[in-house]
């Protein structure tokens, strides 16, 4: 992808320059000065912040109370929920957001995002909950802390390691998001994985804007998990040995 990305149109088609080619950057600065994919970027990154924060400020005391009052159905809705495939979702969806005027708008994008990165981060945050020592919380009581003030000053501190992780694979799998984003983003919102069609053609594919694009659209990812990556690998790594 990242050799394509620095090749022009004739090195691409010659096999002879697998990797014996002259690098140029015309691809990415076709991309940056001649299409979509700036604006694009900026609807990504909205909808992906805004589904992460809300599913973390919604999932997070919904995963402690199933965790802490054993609230096993809803647990398994949600696991159902997360399993459904997202068209499922779509048509009910289109007819709602349609009469309500928001097909096109971060709301209708953000929202639909939530069906996908929510029953994840509860389901991810579910078993760091219930390894947190409810003698901890019972201390934090006695000292005059209110059970919301246990969850936030005591619960979320040492679960950071799987608040980490669930954050970082919401913003992946809205970043990534396509059927959603497609159909409710319509023209007016349209994102990375949507705008990178428009560089297929109905008789032709442009091979190096669109390697350059998908470049672009993986860097974010990678600086994320970059600068998460110590919190993620012990809230995995506590998961594998807790769960």
């Amino acid at each position: 992808m990242i050799l394509t990305s620095v090749k022009s149109t004739v090195d691409i088609y010659n096999p002879d320059k697998l990797f014996s080619f002259t690098p140029t950057l015309k691809n990415y600065a076709g991309i940056l000065t001649d299409s979509n994919i700036p604006e694009s970027a900026k609807h990504s990154l909205i909808v992906a912040i805004g589904a992460t924060v809300i599913s973390l400020l919604i999932g997070l005391p919904a995963a402690y109370a199933i965790a802490r009052f054993s609230m096993n159905l809803t647990g398994m809705v949600l696991l159902l929920v997360r399993m459904l495939p997202g068209i499922t979702y779509l048509v009910p969806w289109y007819i709602i957001l349609t009469k309500l005027g928001l097909v096109g708008s971060y709301f209708s994008l953000i929202v639909s995002h939530l069906v996908i990165t929510m029953p994840m981060v509860i389901w991810i945050m579910i078993s760091f909950f219930q390894n947190v020592s409810t003698e901890l919380e019972e201390s934090g009581r006695v000292d005059g802390l209110s059970r919301t003030g246990a969850f936030i000053r005591i619960v979320l501190p040492i679960s950071k390691p799987g608040i980490a992780t669930a954050a970082l694979l919401s913003f992946i799998f809205s970043w990534n998001q396509f059927l959603f984003s497609m159909v409710l983003g319509a023209s007016q919102k349209k994102t990375l994985p949507v705008a990178l069609f428009d560089f297929i053609g109905y008789a032709s594919i442009d091979w190096g804007g669109l390697m350059a694009a998908a470049v672009l659209m993986t860097l974010p990812v990678f600086i994320f998990s970059l600068f998460a990556q110590k919190h993620i690998v012990a809230g995995l790594s506590a998961g594998a040995t807790k769960g």
